[in-house]
């Protein structure tokens, strides 16, 4: 019922069923059910229907004012629940792609336990699409994922910003260049990530821009996380495509170099990701967390 008191506000504050569909990330369809239901429920239209245009009945204003201050009281629950002694949740999981659960979330869930040191984390780390499954099947409370995925189930927000690049190690003289064509790409050996890893996705999907083929390459070897690459390319003469997070260590020691690709710039968002219609303000306090802590370290 909260949901779909919830539905009821933003079509009425919004006098369209378009536009209520649009700010919530659910179907037209889904929009117009969910109102039906509540008037079979009240017995009561609650919208006129002037053609492409609606406005609130009597009772629609009346049920209007007891959304505003149910949906309220509902948030305020959550917050007493979530502020009561300064706790979170007893338990939270977390399932996050590869990338972000490597080197991204580590230091932000060590600040997260020193605010509170009563809730215990669990993170599953699993590439975007099993992600994805976990949180379509509420296996996890939280799940993060990378590349420019669009579940139909699943809304997204956006977390950090992200820039994959070409890496070697420094000692690797096969190229002798920063930069190299798109054509001379296709001529070095590459390290690539498996079927269903969001950061192939964004490759793949980069590449098809430039209208060249994943394909075309010299993929050398498929491994299956960002670690097994880079020891890969430590012991080879290899090249890959990596997140910037997972190199800021090796760029820092000099073990890695960067190359520039001419005409290929291959970024990407770390998302949040949830069911359409579910968000709770626990949820919504531990992303601003974890985003204010990102920015601020």
């Amino acid at each position: 019922m909260d949901f779909r008191l919830k539905v009821f506000k933003k079509v009425a504050e919004r006098l369209s069923f378009t536009k209520a569909s649009r700010d919530l990330f659910i179907t037209q369809p889904a929009i117009t059910k969910h109102i039906n239901e509540l008037e079979k429920h009240f017995g009561r239209s609650l919208f006129n229907r002037h053609g492409k245009k609606i406005s609130l009945t009597t009772e629609g204003e009346l049920l209007l004012s007891y959304a505003k201050r149910i949906l309220e009281l509902y948030d305020k629950l959550e917050d007493d629940f979530l502020t009561l002694n300064n706790k979170f949740p007893e338990k939270i999981t977390i399932g996050a792609s590869t990338t972000i659960s490597q080197y991204i979330l580590p230091s932000l869930l060590s600040r997260f336990k020193s605010v509170y040191p009563k809730t215990t984390i669990t993170l599953l780390n699993d590439n975007s699409e099993n992600i994805e499954s976990l949180i379509i099947n509420k296996q996890i409370d939280i799940g993060l994922t990378e590349g420019n995925t669009l579940n139909p189930l699943l809304h997204y927000e956006t977390f950090i910003k992200d820039e994959i690049v070409l890496v070697t190690k420094s000692t690797n003289t096969k190229v002798k260049k920063d930069e190299i064509t798109l054509q001379e790409l296709t001529q070095i050996p590459l390290i690539y990530r498996e079927e269903g890893s969001g950061t192939r996705d964004i490759i793949d999907n980069s590449l098809k821009e430039v209208e060249l083929s994943s394909q075309a390459l010299s993929i050398e070897m498929i491994l299956g996380s960002s670690e097994s690459i880079k020891t890969y390319l430590l012991n080879s003469n290899a090249f890959a495509f990596l997140s910037i997070h997972s190199i800021t260590e090796e760029l820092k020691n000099n073990k890695f170099k960067v190359i520039d690709i001419r005409n290929l710039d291959i970024k990407r968002t770390f998302q949040f990701a949830n069911l359409h219609g579910e968000y709770s303000s626990i949820t919504k306090k531990v992303k601003q967390f974890f985003i204010s802590s990102f920015y601020n370290m």
